[in-house]
């Protein structure tokens, strides 16, 4: 999302956001002299929490929701994503307190962008209103043209927020970048939605599980937890997300599914609150059969959690730990897959490189092989 901000040395209302490798910013206009220095900063505030209300429409998209019936969480969210058309008129035309009363819309972009409109009917410059009527016309524009899949200038915002869905386009891209890049790089993290990005890092990590499984002789589900005794890694996502896929999940499902649930837990819920008794009772059992001698402790000491996922960017989080699962295999590849390399004579550089490129070709190919799992 775009946050807004003054520049109180130069008077100057700005707009930044995130690039995925840092933050840009972006004058909006400049402050009439004869407005006080609080008022700007109102209007700051009113805009950073409208961009806030329409980015959430790509964040939270209708396609997303389980149901969309009247009154339903999908209508709701259709009903915010409707609410763009008005809200330029909003900034000009603002409900407005009459005879002690004053209209507020249920819907959160609606009233966020007539609470703009009051702060600008207030400061009185109609210069400024115009300013500001450009620069949310271009956010707008900006969200749509990310829901399209195309993440470039304004857009690029996208990178740092986390999706409920992902795009198709995204996910072809991102299936691109990694069959050039199999370990990752930085234009999967600058370039793609994260959620999108996550969707084609488990397909290959999938891949690269599945061949080094053979090497190993251990099933694929089980690589990244047994790379960890090599090079400690964040084994529990990647694992899960395996488990999902070896289920008959399709990459999206078991992204998507770990994705959504961190994110209600980021907005106060729990999810599937039968499984999570479930682990609360299996803890129990496994805290009343300790061993007689030791300290006594309780579920708090045992630090579950309700979501593998940091809610504040699950799918950021998630991303990096299926590249670090990606790289787990290699590790177990080079291991297991050694034999050939280590009977001839050569240096150690020239080995990894061999091993390496040797690893990527299977990955690539086996990726290649299960491609109909990302459509």
């Amino acid at each position: 999302m775009t946050r807004y901000a003054v520049d109180q040395r130069r008077n100057t209302l700005i707009a930044s956001w995130s690039t995925g490798s840092g933050d840009t910013a972006v004058d909006v206009a400049d402050f009439p002299t004869w407005i006080s220095s609080h008022d700007p900063l109102h209007l700051a505030k009113a805009l950073t929490q409208l961009s806030e209300a329409c980015w959430r429409c790509y964040t939270h998209p209708a396609s997303a929701a389980d149901s969309h019936k009247p009154n339903s969480e999908g209508s709701r969210r259709q009903e915010e994503r409707d609410a763009f058309t008005n809200v330029l008129t909003a900034l000009t035309s603002p409900n407005l307190p009459s005879d002690g009363y004053m209209i507020q819309s249920f819907i959160r972009v609606e009233e966020a962008a007539h609470q703009v409109g009051r702060t600008l009917h207030t400061l009185n410059a109609s210069g400024l209103t115009t300013a500001v009527a450009l620069d949310v016309s271009a956010e707008l524009a900006a969200i749509e043209q990310a829901e399209l899949g195309n993440l470039s200038e304004r857009s690029r915002q996208a990178v740092a927020l986390t999706r409920e869905d992902a795009s198709p386009v995204q996910v072809a891209q991102a299936n691109n970048m990694l069959h050039e890049h199999p370990f990752g790089s930085e234009a999967l993290f600058t370039e793609i939605d994260p959620a999108a990005a996550a969707v084609a890092a488990a397909h290959w990590l999938g891949a690269a599980a599945t061949i080094t499984a053979e090497y190993a002789g251990l099933p694929a589900t089980q690589i990244v937890v047994e790379a960890d005794n090599i090079e400690a890694l964040p084994h529990e996502t990647p694992t899960l997300v395996l488990e999902l896929m070896a289920e008959g999940a399709s990459p999206r499902q078991a992204v998507m599914s770990l994705i959504r649930d961190a994110l209600r837990v980021a907005e106060g819920e729990i999810p599937h609150i039968a499984a999570l008794q479930q682990r609360l009772a299996a803890a129990e059992r496994l805290l009343g059969d300790r061993c007689e001698g030791q300290p006594e402790s309780s579920l708090d000491d045992l630090g579950l959690r309700i979501t593998p996922l940091a809610p504040a960017r699950p799918a950021l989080d998630l991303l990096e730990d299926l590249l670090s699962g990606i790289r787990g295999c290699w590790l177990l590849y080079v291991e297991y897959a050694a034999e050939l390399d280590q009977a001839e004579d050569l240096e150690d550089e020239e080995w990894q490189k061999r091993r390496t490129a040797s690893f990527f070709a299977e990955v690539r190919e086996a990726a290649a092989s299960e491609r109909e799992r990302l459509l």
